[in-house]
């Protein structure tokens, strides 16, 4: 009898052992496996807070969302390089699809609201009536754990560059921190970067922005593959088309 219920028992023990097992490769592979239903996220601004709000568009019709969940935002952040390989390991590993779909909706509000300020002033140089536009910035800047240190520098030939560097970091105690490189982002533009220069595409249903920093300000596209080119390719058909037109009369 205590054979049996022995038996019994260690085979309960190893059918749970597998469910584990099985549950544990899932939630691997859901965190690993790259999303290949969609493109890699586009950095073609030129600045990273831009590329923050390139990070919803539709270059091709349909809307792309590169931040809808999670794990997606731990994705963005990586190609993004803003946060360290550590970072994005330890929330994979430590925290739970729940926050992490917390902070990524968080983190889309906060792009939908930087998204109206630069709507609204790009073009025109700020001042400082715009500073309280920026409260919800300056709160969430306020939470920051970031600190600096000093630490090695780059080892070149040049005298005069010292072989210390002031260095950047944070402690990534809870997953809204990864809410502060992005945050960090935005007022680093909007201190630094000159909104003259913040364009739009002009691609008739381009949503993507960029800073211009071309040599003559003449930017136009976000990209020439996506925008450009097909702009180029309307302009010679209604050219050839208005040859065509002439000709006929």
């Amino acid at each position: 009898m205590k054979s049996n219920l022995s038996n019994t028992l260690i085979k309960v023990i190893l059918w749970l052992m597998e469910r584990h097992i099985e549950a544990s490769t899932h939630l691997e592979n859901k965190i690993m496996t790259p999303d290949t239903t969609r493109p890699s996220p586009f950095f073609i601004a030129d600045n990273r807070a831009l590329d923050f709000l390139n990070s919803v568009a539709a270059p091709w019709g349909s809307e792309i969302e590169w931040l809808g969940d999670g794990f997606n935002l731990l994705d963005w952040l990586k190609h993004a390089e803003l946060i360290p390989n550590s970072v994005l390991i330890q929330f994979r590993e430590q925290t739970s699809q729940e926050e992490l779909n917390k902070i990524a909706e968080q983190t889309r509000e906060l792009r939908e609201w930087f998204r109206k300020f630069v709507s609204t002033h790009a073009g025109q140089p700020l001042d400082a009536d715009v500073l309280i536009e920026l409260e919800p910035i300056n709160r969430l800047l306020a939470k920051n754990n970031g600190y600096h240190q000093i630490g090695p520098g780059q080892l070149d030939s040049d005298p005069d560059r010292s072989a210390l560097h002031w260095q950047q970091n944070r402690r990534w105690l809870t997953p809204d921190m990864l809410l502060m490189p992005l945050a960090e982002a935005i007022g680093h533009l909007i201190c630094h970067a000159n909104f003259t220069r913040l364009r739009n595409c002009e691609g008739p249903t381009c949503t993507l922005w960029f800073l211009d920093i071309s040599k003559n300000h003449t930017r136009r596209w976000c990209t020439m593959a996506i925008c450009g080119n097909r702009a180029k390719a309307t302009a010679h058909r209604e050219k050839k088309r208005a040859a065509n037109t002439k000709s006929k009369r």
